[in-house]
């Protein structure tokens, strides 16, 4: 009895414990603005202080992890996309032997930053249950990106009609947190283990309100893919969700209308993608000087000349930032990453769940064509780490299951699912 009691406590503790990680990996993004405008900080201090916070889940993870664990390092390197994970993080470090980054220490705390948020994920999967680990992180995921949903929606439209600022709180980025909530909370329903429907309305709604151009075009696309390829979706929901959309578009038909005269007007953003197409040739050109290893990481932010008033952090497109900062080793890697992890979604054994990544996928791949990260790729290596371990045990389970009696195989498709309390 004591036990068993022991293991509970261990998994309520690592429940609530990968909540805190999902919600910081959304709300830092907040975390800058909110120092700025509550307590005067300058911006600088608001990056300290999203490192330090990482820092910190970092520790408190390796102390929870700490003891007899319930899988080894092995078995979660087990899945190919988390060893391409892994390879990435390699990669970039090492490339911070000859990388042109303006500061070297902070380009070494930014890489640290990127490598503690798979490290943690890691310490959470090995000493908690897998499928209860994954859905407490994107619960957390989701009510964080609400918080800055909410915050958006709190704060003066910019010139240009969007949410946040330009330079803080980018618009892009508020846009791209929600939609990650917006496939949490789906794969999440489809598996019963939360509701959040009303939830899904409110980031859907902030998603538009944005006006990320990039963003919502990528998740458009992911989203008519998941209708049309979910057969488990009934045709009265998949016609209750295009309706649905209608009359979001005519709710916000006077926005994109002043949004659009602006865009088109102002200076020569349309003919420039706002100014992306120069950013890319500029990329290009220095893509091709150094082809093999490229430029090592944080090798753009204050290091690249301005392009008019605009100072690029990244190189507006994923796969010519890999291949400026890490070469044909860029490339390959960004393949390796996105190649094996759809490799590891295609053996699930739900379907439902199956497109529900399949569509994460789209996303960041349509999405990247016009956008990047400085130190990560557009879907998180963190994410990456999260849904291969997930997605592979659903695939083993599927594969016992296949394997058994039709009651058995009931019985094994109903423990692969953890209900959250």
């Amino acid at each position: 009895m004591k036990s068993e009691a022991t293991a509970s406590e261990s998994i309520s503790g690592g429940s609530g414990m990968a909540f805190a990680v999902g919600f910081f990996f959304s709300f830092r993004l907040a975390v800058a603005i909110l120092s700025i405008k509550l307590f005067g900080a300058d911006l600088q201090t608001g990056s300290a202080i999203k490192l330090a916070l990482g820092f910190l889940l970092f520790g408190v993870a390796g102390f929870f992890s700490f003891g007899a664990a319930t899988r080894t390092l092995s078995s979660l390197l087990r899945p190919s996309s988390v060893r391409w994970a892994m390879l990435f993080i390699a990669v970039s470090g090492c490339s911070l032997l000859w990388s042109e980054t303006a500061s070297p220490i902070a380009s070494m705390a930014y890489w640290l930053g990127t490598a503690i948020d798979v490290a943690t994920i890691i310490f959470l999967l090995r000493v908690g249950s897998v499928p209860e680990v994954a859905a407490s992180v994107m619960k957390g995921f989701i009510w964080a990106s609400c918080s800055v949903a909410l915050i958006a929606w709190l704060m003066p439209t910019q010139y240009d009609f969007r949410l946040g600022d330009e330079n803080i709180f980018n618009p892009n980025s508020i846009c791209n947190v929600c939609v990650f909530a917006v496939f949490f909370a789906q794969y999440l329903m489809r598996r019963k283990m939360a509701r959040f429907g009303l939830v899904t309305v409110f980031l859907v709604l902030t998603i538009i309100r944005t006006l990320s151009k990039t963003t919502i075009a990528a998740f458009i696309v992911s989203q008519v893919y998941l209708v049309i390829q979910d057969r488990s979706m009934s045709r009265r929901s998949k016609l209750f969700l295009t309706i649905a959309s209608i009359m979001i578009v005519l709710m916000f038909w006077g926005l994109f209308e002043a949004y659009y005269n602006f865009y088109t007007t102002n200076g020569n953003q349309a003919e420039t993608l706002t100014g992306r197409t120069v950013i890319w040739n500029f990329v290009l050109d220095g893509a091709l000087e150094r082809p093999w290893i490229g430029h090592g990481f944080d090798s753009m932010w204050n290091v690249v000349p301005t392009f008019g008033t605009f100072e690029a952090r990244h190189a507006e497109n994923e796969f010519l930032e890999q291949a400026y900062s890490y070469g044909v080793i860029g490339i390959v890697l960004l393949c390796g990453v996105y190649g094996s992890l759809y490799s590891n979604i295609r053996r699930m054994a739900q379907q439902s769940s199956k497109v529900i990544c399949i569509s994460m996928i789209l996303f960041v791949i349509v999405r990247g064509f016009a956008e990047a990260e400085p130190f990560d790729l557009l879907l998180p290596l963190w994410a990456v780490v999260l849904l291969g371990v997930l997605v592979s045990q659903d695939a083993e389970v599927g594969a016992a299951a296949a394997s058994l009696s039709p009651s058995a195989n009931a019985i094994v498709q109903t423990q692969s699912v953890v209900p959250i309390r």
